[in-house]
């Protein structure tokens, strides 16, 4: 394909990506429509799409592999395999919490797993593109560095939940049920303060 032609293929998907992820912040995945996609799109027609992508599963998967930070740092899980214990846990951290920055984002994702509650399928679509991969990289990390004697021994999948739990709670008390003293922790903070506690906990 031309360099031309490429670039307005990539330009239409961008497009795309946009307007999927502002009716999937409107309406979530279930009652999302490839009329409503298009409309956001601004493309004329809705089967256009289906040039695109495969279908609104695999729009969706798009979507949040294009504008969620972790997505991107799981793509080269080798080299992050090779860094030090603070380093990787800082930078997964406040990889975490930056997806919470994009704000048609992180809507969007809250109607999706409320909708995974009621459907199976959306649940295990939802887990596949991002909490799965997530969970199983500091699992995997955390095992090596069990099993290299940096840290103690304990089981990598409790180890991984001590770490995931305090970040969980502090998006849950600041997005969904805001806190009195939500707006005095920032985000850099709770990061630092989170590896801290936790490298503390895992000492040998």
């Amino acid at each position: 394909m031309p360099p031309r032609d490429q670039d307005e293929f990539e330009q239409r998907r961008r497009q795309i990506l946009d307007g999927a992820l502002e009716v999937f912040a409107a309406k979530g995945f279930e009652k999302a429509t490839n009329k409503d996609i298009a409309t956001a799109a601004g493309i004329n027609s809705p089967g256009l799409i289906y040039h695109y992508f495969a279908d609104k599963a695999d729009l969706f998967r798009h979507v949040v592999q294009h504008f969620v930070p972790m997505i991107s740092l799981l793509d080269h899980p080798d080299d992050l395999m090779q860094r030090p214990a603070r380093e990787v846990l800082t930078l997964f951290a406040a990889t975490v919490l930056k997806a919470t920055e994009n704000r048609q984002l992180f809507a969007a994702y809250k109607l999706v797993v409320s909708e995974a509650f009621r459907r199976p399928a959306i649940a295990e679509l939802v887990n596949k593109i991002g909490p799965q991969r997530g969970v199983r990289f500091l699992w995997l990390y955390l095992a090596q560095e069990i099993a290299s004697g940096r840290m103690r021994q304990i089981d990598p999948g409790i180890a991984v939940r001590l770490f995931i739990g305090p970040l969980l709670a502090f998006v849950i008390m600041r997005e969904l049920f805001p806190q009195p003293d939500a707006a005095t922790i920032s985000a850099e903070t709770m990061v630092e303060q989170t590896v801290e506690a936790f490298l503390r906990t895992m000492a040998v």
